[in-house]
């Protein structure tokens, strides 16, 4: 399981950026974190063209599939549906890993036993100030 954000677990977090432009003020090899919505799109679709790492937050069925169709590298669900949506991403073999935001450790354990590929705290997200 891919843990996120906990102060036991070194790992690089996730960018929000606002524009194309942020991306310049991440550090190499980030992962950028977006919201799915097509205000995003452009940057999305330019993350894409230059091989840079995604995580898109979705919220339905819907922009699950689309996610993986623009090859998003994570993908964060919500923790209601997180079950149903990792049986539909193991379905179909997709590449990204779906992952769910938590607050308390215990939930790792919940999650783990429903197969979630990973979880991430809110502090995994750094916004961009450029």
């Amino acid at each position: 399981m891919l843990i996120f954000g906990h102060k036991f677990i070194q790992n690089h977090p996730f960018y929000h950026v606002l524009n194309i432009d942020s991306i310049l003020h991440t550090p190499p090899s980030s992962t950028i974190y977006l919201e799915f919505n097509e205000e995003n799109l452009e940057i999305i679709e330019h993350t894409k063209l230059n091989n840079i790492s995604i995580a898109l937050k979705i919220s339905t069925l819907n922009e699950l599939i689309f996610a993986s169709a623009l090859g998003a590298r994570y993908i964060m669900v919500p923790k209601e549906s997180a079950k149903e949506f990792q049986d539909i991403a193991e379905n179909y073999l997709f590449d990204a890993k779906i992952l769910v935001n938590i607050e308390e450790d215990s939930e790792i354990t919940e999650l783990a036993l429903l197969g979630i590929d990973g979880v991430f705290y809110s502090n995994a997200i750094v916004k961009t100030n450029g």
